[in-house]
């Protein structure tokens, strides 16, 4: 009862801010970056709370918590340290001054404006479209079985639950409503996550107690011959970390900010959330060796570990009825605000990156934010009928979501901050090979190795777009100029 109440509350405040935020979106600016006026709390509220969803807090924390033991907890802290501060500290002020001087409001537009590649946009639009849409789509079916464990509700009920009430205050607020909510789910996640590690310590005589039991049960549970190699690890925290830094959801929040003197703020506040969220989540998945043995742990038919439902069993059987309702609204605030970003990253690829007219002829009107607001509606019933149906090739799709997109943009996102001699060439070159080898990799390994697939998508375009650019016609330097206007002299006084 008290889970259904919290529930009802927090979606009527959801459509609130929709209804409230309309008034504040006029314009595409508005719509997409909420007019860059988003100041430091609510820009590293905006990008903690895209970063991390249901994915995070029901399967990584029960899978790599029971798998690796505390060796999860690297995980963690690569999501923390590079994964947020890093991301900041590196991409956040020079991504907020060039995308000005090259007045572009995506990534697409970014990387075509920057090369002066006119094909450069729409490819990389494509890319976004084709691979993050699906990703969407599978954060609308956790949801939807979140809300059938947990609420009793049916799997479609729940889907149309979530798509009515994510529509409402995307569709009408853009941006700025989710910057606002993703403010509010921030806290909603911060205290949870605090609150979840504290009672679970408690119930468990301890933090100290707790660790050196999952010290002395992890062998017995996990046999050496079946536990990770350091690898495994590595390729985790490389595909979790460093991928976020070629995700157009992600770098969209630096776009957004008001002004160089929130990146500071919200860079130190950012690396708190992420490592308060990351180690709460992984650390519940490290407790079940604590709480449960090899008879009591969740298993499949097959007798094999249900890594998935680990972490929802022991929140269930553990956490008071108060708590367990917060814990899911944290849960329902992850995957809420990661899936808006997604909608609107999406919708954008094709209302700014591919729809090229976006003034009526006749009336001179600006058609962007219905555009926009049009498609977003769309792309969240697509999100749904792939939810529902689950097509074969969609969920291979959603598989390769993370490490497609990363691998084709992190290197020529990053080499456009920074290095004025990469070439047209190059940044093809880097997309290409980073879109392949995902995909290569993946259908030749396999799922199971699908973070090693990700982080060799994501690193090697960095040898490669400097490679070919050595080869291949150097950049005009007028592109250079505009770009690169007042960057290095405003850095220079900023030392």
């Amino acid at each position: 009862m008290m889970g259904v109440i919290f529930l009802a509350v927090f979606l009527i405040a959801m459509t609130g801010i929709g209804i409230w935020g309309m008034g504040k979106t006029k314009t595409l600016g508005d719509f997409f970056l909420g007019g860059r006026s988003m100041g430091p709390w609510v820009s590293a509220a905006a990008y903690g709370t895209s970063y991390f969803s249901a994915v995070l807090f029901i399967g990584f924390a029960g899978t790599q918590g029971w798998l690796f033991g505390l060796k999860a907890l690297w995980i963690a802290l690569g999501n923390g340290v590079i994964g947020a501060f890093g991301a900041w500290l590196i991409l956040a002020r020079r991504t907020r001054r060039m995308t000005q001087n090259l007045d572009a409001l995506t990534m697409p537009e970014f990387l075509q404006e920057r090369y002066g590649a006119k094909h450069l946009k729409p490819a990389a639009a494509c890319i976004i479209f084709f691979f993050l849409l699906p990703y969407s789509a599978s954060v609308f079916k956790g949801l939807g079985h979140l809300f059938e464990a947990v609420f009793h509700i049916p799997y479609d009920t729940a889907l149309l639950i979530m798509i009515a009430f994510t529509g409402v205050y995307l569709i009408l607020g853009g941006y700025f409503a989710i910057a606002v909510t993703d403010f509010l789910q921030g806290i909603i996640m911060f205290f949870g996550a605090i609150a979840m590690i504290a009672v679970l310590a408690h119930r468990g005589g301890g933090l100290g107690a707790i660790l050196l039991r999952v010290r002395e049960l992890y062998p017995i549970h996990v046999p050496p011959a079946e536990q990770p190699s350091p690898a495994a690890v590595i390729s985790l925290v490389g595909m979790t970390s460093f991928g976020t830094w070629g995700l157009p959801q992600m770098s969209q929040k630096f776009y957004a900010i008001k002004n160089e003197q929130v990146i500071s703020k919200a860079c130190i506040v950012t690396t708190i959330f992420a490592l308060v969220i990351g180690f709460s989540a992984y650390l519940a998945g490290v407790f079940s060796h604590s709480f449960f043995d090899l008879s009591s742990i969740p298993k499949n038919a097959d007798n094999s570990v249900f890594y998935d439902r680990i972490v929802p069993a022991l929140l269930t059987a553990y956490l008071p009825e108060p708590l367990m309702a917060l814990i899911l609204l944290l849960i329902l605030s992850a995957s809420m605000s990661t899936l808006s970003s997604l909608v609107l990253v999406s919708s954008s690829a094709v209302a700014i990156d591919l729809y090229s007219s976006r003034t009526s002829g006749k009336t001179g009107k600006d058609l962007s934010v219905p555009m926009m607001r049009f498609l977003s509606a769309l792309f969240i019933l697509i999100s749904y009928f792939i939810s529902r149906f689950q097509f074969s090739f969609i969920v291979t799709l959603m598989s390769l979501s993370w490490g497609a997109v990363s691998g084709a943009f992190a290197a020529p996102y990053f080499y456009g901050l920074y290095a004025k001699g990469v070439s047209k060439a190059g940044v093809y070159a880097g997309m290409v090979s980073g879109l392949g080898l995902e995909i290569l990799l993946f259908f030749v390994l396999g799922p199971a190795l699908a973070p090693f697939a990700a982080c060799c998508a994501i690193f090697v375009p960095f040898l490669v777009v400097p490679l070919v650019s050595w080869f291949t016609k150097a950049p005009d330097e007028s592109i250079l100029d505009r770009a690169f206007d007042g960057i290095l002299k405003r850095e220079k006084n900023d030392l």
